[in-house]
């Protein structure tokens, strides 16, 4: 917190109350860390000059030693809080407990980062029999009062003695029909009494004691109640979706009540001073006259809108408060404006009109939605307010992805059935499949299908490809399903465990529920949601404010940003979000289409090296019309092709009948080919025949691959007069032995193809750092490597060793028991993986000055893994076409933050 923690017992006690109001505050908005956000706003409006009720902040060093104090109140905090409450009520013109003028207050939470409603309040605390007496003598209005000291039993009740409300509400509902009220505004004084002798009775009866009278215990009570709500269920579940801290805490803020239920003339509402859903610069927001705020949200009265305009446009019959007001209108639309002058942001206030008179509440920088961001933004620059680089330091990097893909509608309704990993965005509707070949079949008559299997593999990718979305139930945020559909632009939810798939009875199951092929599902990879029947769809918008927004980044990254891709049309889809590379282009996945799995497959079963060349050929024009369509797509941008990378069994059949129909195909005996399978099985392949490995084995792959490379860059450079510059990656090097074999190969293919051809073949030959003797060895590596690119996937599971593919449960584990913090595999481990690729760039450098350096594993398209590349000094990164603009915007907020000297939290 920046400031020293204070136990019960210490000798001298920390200032852990400040107070604002009256024109003044002790605090202001930069002391949002010790303040929390509502309590230094509460204090900059006062230093403003607005009408702010008086009030003060316990901080968040309290909520800090409340827990560590096994959830008691520090002694030292009574005596700060009495002073303060005695300041209060001068301004106020009350005094805490006087039963003649009684000073009302609300207990609020207000941590440093907004997270509206996830936390409890109190409100008109300082009311009992004798009080509310009091109240009712002084405002002239028993109803009032009687009605405030009703909503006080029952928020006191429900957030502080634990009574579910909806007891509360029950004994309302009961009295009312009894009565024959239909609305809470038919009742009178007397109703409201009686009203609240029934829930005092309730009290006593659930908690066998009477409604505490002892308003400075009721204090007491409420601001523990209220530092306690920052650990309920939803404050956590909110935080941990958010990205905000357990150990920041909230402060608590104590403030006079102000009341817009005195009356026609009294109103309470929450102004928005943009419009949060489109950004439009209107004020835009709720009222109600004679009413509390909770009635506001409550539902249980219709809203009014502010504005004649709004009114007009919502089709409103009940009038505006421009309308009903318009004084007032006024005057909060020039203090909505002083407002967002001063924070200069987009302002969510809410305020209360007592008796012809404007109080503001709160200002808190307001919630809106992706686009809405991006218009207020770019707006605001345009306005003066802000510069370019805050601009673009304004967007949640991972904001940008609701923009590319579709979305829930958020009015539509839901049947979850299971939730597993939001491993690529967007969202999908279709009918649910069990087999890629299926799959396949299936969209070619137009149909759409969600792919459902306990896992994918790499001959699953043309069902992928067909599917709307991707379902698996095993695997994790980087297994393959997940990799794979992030890089095409499918939704897919992951790891969904709780799910049982019987591929043979082609069922998906889930506590009891069957879903049978054919049945339609929806799958939400933003959330992860798996859910039961066709939900309605948004499809995605891309504005100009979004073009102009990531100009800016453009302008202020120093990171090249590429993709991960080998498809045309995903090429074509990472050129067109702006990617200015191929930074990985995996070959493996150019094999499995039907015409070409055969060929490999021969040149698998090839018993001698004659055999695979001959197979291997068949492949050749294949590969060299698959390069040359990149490169003509990309132009002059760079190329890096990895070469073939995955043991050889993957490209083999490994069920019975796909065995038997493999065989066929390929005119071999059925049994000689599951001999073959069995040769190659390995028990670990991620460490085993890969790689390298395959071309130290099988140089011949090799040299077909470097062949196809060299002369499909020969052919565009004819065709089209621009130069091609290939860059060949070879994968899962550790020593420079193993690249001085692979770099010959290489270069005696290039010599032989220049030849032929009559023309120079300019090219680059690096690596891939993805073992942590790599990292370890990188100055030998970098003598014979021109680049290289960091695979973060298995450079993690080497490191960690741990499987991405079964880290998702583990992950679970680790998270919730506080081993770890965040999933290696989604969010790059400094302390470990970090330090490794440190080291390989500086041993690397220290080897060859100018060595260029990328990251090509799925941390690419990570924020603040992002944020690290920059600090290391990588030339770029690399991912999934569809994380390319994210990529964009969180590379230049890290190459402006390095500018600041600051670092992503």
């Amino acid at each position: 917190m920046g400031r020293s923690k204070q136990s019960k017992n210490s000798k001298t006690a920390a200032k852990w109350v400040y107070t604002f109001g009256d024109g003044a505050a002790e605090g202001r908005s930069e002391l949002s860390e010790l303040l929390g956000g509502k309590g230094a706003n509460l204090a900059e409006m006062s230093n403003l000059g607005l009408p702010v009720p008086p009030g003060f902040t316990i901080t968040t060093e309290v909520c800090t030693a409340y827990f560590a104090n096994g959830k008691a109140l520090p002694d030292e905090l009574r005596p700060q809080m009495e002073k303060a409450l005695e300041l209060v009520g001068k301004v106020a013109g009350s005094k805490f407990g006087d039963e003649a003028s009684p000073l009302l207050v609300s207990v609020r939470s207000g941590g440093r980062a907004s997270m509206p409603g996830m936390m409890d309040t109190v409100l008109n605390l300082g009311l009992n029999d004798a009080t509310c007496e009091g109240l009712a003598q002084r405002s002239g209005d028993a109803r009032f009062a009687f009605d405030s000291y009703r909503r006080f039993i029952q928020m006191y009740g429900s957030v502080v003695l634990g009574l579910d409300h909806h007891q509360f509400e029950d004994v309302l509902d009961n009295y009312k029909n009894l009565n024959g009220y239909g609305a809470d505004t038919e009742l009178s004084a007397e109703d409201w009494r009686e009203v609240v002798e029934d829930y005092k009775e309730l009290v006593e009866t659930e908690l066998d004691e009477p409604f505490p009278q002892d308003i400075h215990a009721q204090l007491w009570g409420a601001v523990g109640a209220v530092f306690s709500s920052w650990n309920t269920a939803r404050a956590v579940t909110y935080r941990l979706l958010h990205d905000i801290p357990d150990d920041w805490g909230t402060a608590v803020n104590i403030q006079a009540m102000v009341f817009g239920n005195m009356g026609e003339t009294s109103a309470t509402g929450v102004a928005f001073t943009r419009n949060p859903s489109n950004g439009e610069k209107i004020l835009f927001g709720e009222f109600l006259v004679n009413a509390q705020g909770e009635d506001v949200v409550a539902g249980i009265r219709t809203p009014q809108s502010l504005s004649e305009q709004a009114r007009i446009e919502m089709g409103d019959k009940a009038a505006s408060l421009e309308a009903l007001m318009p004084e007032l209108f006024t005057q909060l639309t020039g203090v909505c404006d002083n407002l967002e002058a001063r924070f200069r942001d987009m302002q969510d206030v809410e305020f209360t009109i007592q008796e012809g008179k404007l109080w503001m509440l709160q200002t808190r920088t307001g919630k809106r939605t992706t686009g809405a961001a991006l218009k207020i933004a770019t707006d605001m620059v345009g306005e003066g307010l802000i510069g370019q680089s805050e601009a673009v330091m304004r967007i949640e990097p991972r904001e940008i992805d609701k923009l590319l893909h579709p979305t829930l509608d958020p009015d539509a309704q839901r049947h979850v059935i299971t939730t597993g990993l939001p491993a690529s965005p967007g969202a999908a509707t279709g009918e649910i499949v069990f087999d890629a070949d299926e799959a396949e079949a299936l969209a070619a008559q137009g149909r759409k299908v969600i792919l459902a299997r306990s896992e994918t593999s790499p001959e699953d990718i043309h069902g992928m490809h067909a599917a709307q979305g991707i379902l698996t139930t095993r695997g994790g945020m980087t297994s393959h399903a997940a990799v794979v559909a992030r890089g095409m632009g499918r939704p897919c939810v992951s790891g969904a465990g709780r799910a049982r798939i019987d591929h043979e009875a082609q069922t998906l199951s889930v506590d009891g529920l069957v879903i049978a092929k054919g049945e339609i599902v929806t799958v939400d990879g933003t959330s992860g949601q798996v859910l039961k029947g066709e939900v309605a769809l948004r499809q995605p918008e891309l504005s100009g404010d979004f073009v102009t927004l990531m100009g800016w980044a453009d302008k202020a990254r120093r990171l090249g940003v590429r993709a991960n891709a080998e498809t045309p049309h995903d090429v074509t889809q990472a050129r067109d979000f702006g990617a200015e590379g191929i930074g990985l282009c995996r070959t493996e996945h150019m094999f499995f289409e039907p015409e070409r799995i055969v060929a490999v497959r021969e040149m698998i079963l090839a018993t001698s090296e004659e055999g695979r060349r001959d197979a291997l050929a068949k492949l050749l024009p294949m590969q060299r019309s698959d390069f040359a369509e990149i490169f003509e797509i990309m132009g002059e941008r760079p190329v890096t092709i990895r070469l073939l990378d995955p043991p050889l069994h993957e490209f083999l059949p490994n069920e019975g009948e796909d065995v038997a129909e493999a065989a066929k195909a390929l005119g071999v005996d059925e049994k000689a080919l599951k001999q073959r399978i069995s040769q190659l099985k390995e028990f670990n392949p991620m460490l085993g025949h890969r790689g390298c490995r395959l071309a130290i084995s099988y140089p011949e792959i090799t040299d077909m691959q470097a062949r196809a490379i060299f002369e499909a860059a020969c052919d565009v450079a004819g065709s089209s007069g621009r130069a091609v510059t290939p860059e060949i990656m070879v994968p899962l090097v550790q020593a420079r032995s193993e690249l001085d074999f692979i770099k010959a190969r290489i270069d005696a293919v290039a010599n032989a193809v220049a030849q032929e051809r009559g023309v120079e073949i300019d090219y680059q030959v690096g690596t891939m750092i993805e073992l942590p003797r790599a990292c370890l060895r990188a100055g030998e590596i970098a003598e014979a490597a021109e680049f290289f690119s960091f695979g973060t996937n298995d450079l993690t599971q080497t490191a960690m060793g741990l499987s991405r593919d079964d880290s998702g449960p583990i992950m679970n584990d680790y998270i919730a028991r506080g081993i770890m913090e965040i999933d290696p595999f989604s969010q790059l481990d400094e302390a470990g993986v970090g330090e490794l690729i440190a080291i390989g760039v500086a041993r690397g450098r220290k080897a060859r000055k100018k060595l260029k350096i990328g990251v090509c594993g799925e941390h690419g398209g990570d924020p603040q893994s992002i944020d690290f590349f920059e600090r290391a000094g990588l030339d770029y990164i690399s991912c999934s076409p569809f994380r390319v603009p994210i990529a964009r915007l969180a590379a230049a907020q890290a190459a402006l933050r390095a500018r600041d000297g600051k670092r992503t939290k």
